[in-house]
């Protein structure tokens, strides 16, 4: 980081999900003086990681899927299932993960979630509620076909069980005219953008 601020050309790094392992692609980069940085990922709130940079250059935004749904009067529909199944169908599509190894590792998400982003979500400079009231409706479609083929002598068949309940609460909406920009192409796929 600090070097692109600096003007120096820096040769950027991928991660690759399926193997587990940074590669480098040849893909540099060099800011002009007017170009701005953006950063993302569950560090980016912790000055820890920017610590070298000016407060003053930093501008930090937190977005969250914060569902704002209930099924009836007494019951809301929890983010972290929406999160969940988010990630679920996203990893399925560009990660070859399973669900089961979703539902496995999503402690290990939670535990990240609350020491690396909860406590420095009240840092940001702006907050934006990523979640969309149909987007439920549409991971449906993703996620059931991956939730079945839980075997149900897994350990992760009854949180997987409980998914699929959850998920008939929704009635199926096609992703065909969830426009090519919409974050939920993030995870469904056939984003206009390079994700």
């Amino acid at each position: 980081m600090a070097g692109l601020l600096a003007g120096e050309r820096v040769e950027l790094p991928f991660y690759n999900f399926k193997k587990g392992v940074r590669e480098y692609r040849g893909n540099f980069l060099q800011m002009g003086p007017e170009d701005i940085l953006v950063i993302e990922g569950i560090h980016c709130l912790n000055d820890r990681l920017s610590y070298s940079l000016p407060k003053e250059s930093k501008f930090k935004i937190y977005i969250s899927a914060l569902t704002q749904l209930n099924i009836d009067e007494h019951n809301r529909i929890p983010t972290t299932d929406g999160r969940l199944l988010r990630r679920m169908v996203r990893d399925a599509r560009t990660r070859g993960s399973s669900a089961r190894e979703t539902i496995r590792m999503w402690p290990s998400v939670r535990k990240g979630e609350e020491e690396n982003i909860f406590p420095f979500q009240e840092e940001a400079d702006a907050m934006f509620n990523s979640a969309l009231v149909y987007e439920l409706a549409v991971l449906k479609q993703y996620a059931e076909p991956l939730l079945f083929s839980i075997p149900k002598d897994s350990e992760e068949f009854m949180e997987a069980k409980r998914l699929l309940k959850f998920l008939d609460y929704f009635i199926g909406v096609s992703s065909e005219d969830i426009p090519k920009n919409s974050i939920l192409r993030e995870f469904i796929g056939g984003s206009c953008l390079n994700v």
